[in-house]
């Protein structure tokens, strides 16, 4: 029996939650039932690229040129008529799209092209209430009129469903909460060695580290981030600050560090294939997103036993139970989320405490192997629904 061929189009192959859980989707998938592509937009940038690592994975992977992220009519016009023809030439069974450029012209051609099964998985929705009031309701009217011909729509948190049903996308029934997981044995603190990391970064081994991983980018707030680090700073004069990633506000970031006198106690390591090593340095984990889908880097933490504090934004607050895995607080609140990083950072036994509850939740919750076989059974639940064997 041949494998059910399926089609992933993104946007772009970024270091990022939305790319990565596609990347990890393609290529875990039952391979003696499914047969997973990906097809993406040729941008990556400062946040640094998942193309390699997807070829690492033996995932057959077409970059499409006139895939891009800028709304540019004539690229989306051949991007479009391209993306018909490959569906119609591969033969695919179920079209399964990612983020928000890709998600609406993936879907338009599938639609075209008459691929039996549409599917899209929304890692945040594309419109959010601090974009301008017009873009978001066009972004609204393109996701009502995609909706209508998406067999199934997976969420990664209850409060994209409950924001995509209160925005009229769609029902109910086309939702399904399937949670954006991660590789836990990756995540493992028994494969990193803390003391050697901290000496690499050249941070002092008793230091308390506060520690982000993300990119740099108004959706992540990294300003924000570098505000409460300030008040941490005069508090815990012992304390350093690790910040891995990169992205367009990178200067913006340099410039707030020098600004505050902070030079000598962050280190900035740019882009990194470590992330685990990186973030087992770290002892608290925070994270001033503005919003989110639900972040992978908030069970990546828990699963090292770092307790998280974030923004209320989103999927965090089904993501950190306030008060016993971590805590959450409201944007702009720099002296609160000070305050609850320095007061983990300054009772070793309270922050373990908080971590083991949240490494005991990341793995019930966030196991990608539970994530694969959701994803399975929902292709082959839409399949039994068009009588496809």
């Amino acid at each position: 029996m041949n494998p059910i061929r399926v089609l992933h189009p993104i946007t772009r192959l970024i270091v990022g939650g939305a790319q990565e859980n596609t990347m990890y989707t393609a290529a875990r998938l039952n391979k003696t039932r499914f047969k997973a592509e990906i097809i993406s937009g040729p941008q990556t940038g400062s946040e640094g690229s998942l193309i390699e690592a997807v070829h690492d994975l033996d995932v057959p992977l077409e970059i499409l040129p006139e895939l891009v992220r800028e709304i540019s009519p004539i690229n989306e016009i051949v991007a479009l008529w391209k993306l018909v023809v490959r569906m119609r030439r591969g033969n695919y069974a179920i079209v399964h799209t990612h983020s928000s450029k890709a998600g609406i012209l993936g879907r338009i051609a599938a639609k075209i092209a008459r691929v039996p099964i549409i599917v899209h998985t929304v890692h945040g929705w594309s419109f959010h209430n601090r974009m301008n009031p017009i873009l978001r309701r066009f972004y609204i009217f393109l996701e009502k009129l995609c909706v209508r011909f998406t067999a199934a729509m997976i969420v990664v948190s209850d409060q994209d469903l409950d924001k995509g049903l209160q925005a009229g996308i769609g029902q109910a029934k086309q939702y399904h909460l399937i949670r954006s997981a991660i590789p836990l044995d990756e995540f493992d603190l028994i494969r990193t060695n803390k003391a050697k990391i901290k000496s690499e970064l050249g941070l002092p081994p008793n230091a308390p580290i506060l520690g982000n991983v993300g990119r740099f980018s108004p959706q992540k707030n990294p300003l924000d981030w570098l505000r409460v680090v300030r008040i941490v700073a005069d508090q815990i004069p012992a304390c350093r600050f690790l910040l891995v990633g990169d992205g367009p506000m990178r200067s913006e970031v340099e410039g707030l560090i020098s600004e505050f006198g902070l030079t000598d106690r962050c280190v900035l390591t740019g882009l990194r294939r470590d992330v685990p090593q990186l973030m087992a340095a770290m002892d608290v984990f925070l994270l001033t997103s503005l919003w989110e889908g639900l972040p992978r880097v908030i069970p990546q933490a828990m699963s090292l036993g770092l307790p998280v504090i974030a923004n209320r934004a989103d999927g965090t607050v089904e993501a950190i139970e306030s008060g016993v895995t971590g805590y959450l607080c409201d944007p702009g609140s720099y002296g609160e989320m000070a305050s609850y990083c320095v007061d983990l950072l300054c009772y070793p036994e309270k922050r373990q405490q908080m971590g083991a509850r949240g490494m005991a939740f990341a793995k019930q919750e966030f196991d990608l192997d539970v994530m694969i076989a959701q994803i399975e059974t929902l292709y082959d639940d839409l399949l039994d629904q068009k009588g496809i064997k």
